[in-house]
């Protein structure tokens, strides 16, 4: 019998956990990972909540949210995960628990378990990695842990979903069996933090410990071998499966080196921004060519009339600037992840620990430093788990110097510029040395305010303890699924503000003047548009707003088109190629990239021969995008994760002024060599 036939409330199953025990891939297997990522009400902390696949036949929710080491929080983002364990505010109070423990990590995984236990949770441990146990021949069983904990324990194959059936029977059981008992409602969480209490707690879990683990020594079954393992006498002090992977070990003798790890990890980094631009290329051409092909029909069926200009210029080449650069942003967050599931990136933590303890800093800001590069909005976000508010805030306040995907297109464009297409590796270098720059100069501010900071504050940094995962083999499916979630995320967040700016910007350059006159004579058809957009965009209300700023853009070897386009990415970074585009009226033929740099190679200044965009300018426009905070998204999170606007506004004044004073230091230098 089901819960579901003898009560109508849809059941609500919790997972539990500490990070990287196996929550989420338990939960895609529940859910066929069919989730509804959202914030928690009050918070940016999101959690996911799906239905129970219906092979399982039992009608119910479950909810997944990040991962707790105990049950007393030590950040927001715990603090939040464990609310949700005894009363989510939308959702209830969930009627099991779901606690993931790694089984090879077992003296540490059990403590959040014993605590739910504790506070009279309905559970079921379910016991994960028990690859990894086995790679150092012990085994665990789940009947004896089972009768020690007086819970269900299911043994859960991660990679093949094997054990699942029997965690929804599990569960089922629970469920029937507690119809109609009164249910235990917490008011407020029981104190675990106790000294004695977490010391006994230990002794209990390492006596557990070495009651359900056994050596794997012959082909015998589970009860042989534990009968088998009472008569072993163990000489080593320090029990084997304790032992870190000896492939993990050995690896991390490398890669965690003082000298070695650090050189390998910056050429990972230099591999990973290479590839952004070698393999990217062709498939780039290819969005590229179908783009304007699109535009040119769209011209030919609906002729040189506004609405047909609205449509090809405004909408299709407009978003499609931005689409094009697509490839390289998926490469991105492909290859970040592969680095991820491997175990990889936990060892960019620790490597940049040290570095970071000097500006006052630990590797927990590595993550949210390294989200930046993909975007400031969630990397921010991701700073709820520094308890520290101190660092908190300064990492908060030098994450918009980490160089976004947004900014991605913007470089690409200004790098192509720059360098030629037959030379990938060369942008690969100029594109690493971008990011290089936007590490040390958030490096640099951080250690600024870390100094001034401590001048007046006797607030001593936190200390910074990480579980290092053992190196596995990245499970590709499930990188390339996250990295066409993500992908698809930026493109819906970043599509409908792309669209809206696009046409507020062809209406500023098509109005008033919608019907230019120009000199017709000898000129070709091609030409006759060119020079009708021209003229238009000379008269235009972007050019009326955009000379009011041109003083301001003089010094940097730009005009006020360019001005404008600055002052439209405010929105968004990537805004800025598409607006280049309008502004200078690209005509492409056949190849949308390309009609955008020719457009700016031909750009010149009013009334003169003198061309806007030089090596010096654009070098200077690519250091404004280093430093510039042009990203009212990026504010507002701002705003919100530190409870007031004068962080985001020192940000925005701060990072601009930086901005403006690096681009015109850049244009002055290079003009002074020679490279005007």
């Amino acid at each position: 019998m089901n819960y579901t036939e003898t009560e109508n409330k849809i059941p609500l199953i919790a997972i539990a956990g500490q990070p990287n025990s196996g929550k989420t891939t338990l939960f895609n297997l529940l859910s066929g990972r069919n989730s509804k990522t959202v914030n928690y009400p009050g918070s940016t902390v999101e959690y996911s909540v799906a239905p129970l696949l219906p092979k399982f036949s039992l009608k119910a929710k479950v909810i997944d949210s990040p991962g707790i080491i105990s049950l007393v929080p030590s950040s927001i983002d715990e603090k939040i995960s464990i609310d949700t364990l005894y009363s989510h505010p939308e959702l209830g109070k969930p009627d099991v628990i779901i606690v993931t423990v790694d089984a090879s990590q077992l003296s540490r995984h059990l403590f959040i378990a014993l605590q739910l236990i504790e506070s009279k949770f309905k559970i079921v441990v379910v016991l994960t990695m028990t690859d990894l146990l086995l790679k150092k021949n012990f085994n665990i069983s789940a009947k004896k842990l089972s009768e020690t904990l007086k819970c269900d324990v299911v043994k859960l194959d991660n990679r093949t979903g094997n054990g699942v059936n029997e965690i929804v029977k599990s569960v089922n059981k629970i469920l029937v069996s507690s119809h109609n008992v009164s249910e235990v409602h917490f008011h407020s969480h029981p104190s675990f933090d106790k000294d004695d209490l977490l010391l006994n707690s230990y002794d209990a879990i390492g006596q557990i410990e070495k009651d359900v683990l056994y050596k794997v020594q012959s082909q015998l079954s589970e009860t042989e071998l534990l009968k088998a393992n009472e008569k072993l006498v163990v000489l080593n002090s320090e029990p084997a499966f304790l032992k870190p992977d000896e492939l993990t070990l050995k690896l991390d003798r490398i890669f965690l080196h003082k000298f070695w790890g650090l050189i390998i990890f910056f050429i990972v980094m230099f591999i990973l921004f290479s590839s952004i631009f070698y393999v990217a290329a062709p498939i780039m051409d290819l969005v590229s060519e179908g783009i304007s092909l699109l535009s040119g029909y769209t011209v030919t069926l609906l002729g040189d009339t506004w609405y047909g200009n609205l449509i090809s210029q405004g909408v299709i080449n407009g978003v499609g600037s931005v689409l094009v650069f697509l490839p390289q942003i998926l490469i991105l967050f492909l290859l970040l992840g592969l680095f991820e599931d491997s175990g990889y990136l936990a060892r960019g933590a620790m490597l940049i620990d040290k570095p970071l303890s000097l500006i006052g800093l630990n590797g927990r800001s590595f993550v949210p430093m390294l989200s930046g590069f993909a975007c400031a909005i969630p990397a921010i976000m991701a700073t709820r788990t520094i308890p520290n508010r101190r660092e908190r805030l300064l990492t908060i306040f030098i994450i918009p110097l980490m160089s976004c995907s947004a900014r991605l297109p913007v470089y690409a464009l200004l790098i192509a510029f720059l360098i030629p297409a037959d030379k990938p590796v060369l942008g690969g270098l100029v594109l690493t040395f971008i990011y290089v720059i936007s590490v040390f100069s958030s490096v640099l501010i951080a250690s600024i305010i870390h100094k001034i900071v401590s001048k007046y504050s006797r607030r001593k940094d936190s200390s910074f303890i990480l579980e290092l995962p053992a190196y596995r083999k990245p499970k590709l499916s499930n990188v390339i699924r996250n990295s066409y979630r993500n992908a698809r995320h930026y493109i819906v967040k970043a599509g409908p503000v792309i669209l809206m700016l696009s046409l507020l910007i062809w209406v500023l350059t098509y109005f008033p003047n919608t019907e230019p006159q120009v000199d017709e004579t000898g000129k070709t058809a091609d030409e006759i548009i060119l020079l009708k957009n021209s003229e238009r965009v000379a008269t235009s209300f972007a050019a009326d707003l955009g000379k009011m700023i041109e003083p301001v853009m003089k010094p940097l070897g730009l005009d006020w088109r360019v001005g404008v386009s600055l002052i439209a990415a405010f929105a968004a970074r990537e805004v800025f190629v598409s607006s280049l585009a309008l502004i200078f009226k690209v005509t492409d033929d056949g190849d949308l990239q390309n009609s955008i740099l020719s457009s700016m190679r031909n750009a010149t200044f009013r009334d003169s021969d003198q061309k806007v965009f030089t090596i010096s300018s654009t070098a200077g426009l690519i250091v404004f995008f280093v430093f510039a905070l042009q990203c009212i998204s990026t504010l507002a999170i701002s705003r919100k994760e530190t409870g007031s606007w004068k962080v985001p506004m020192v940000q925005l004044f701060v990072f601009t002024l930086l901005a403006y004073i690096a681009a015109l230091i850049t244009v002055t230098g290079f003009r002074f060599f020679g490279m005007a």
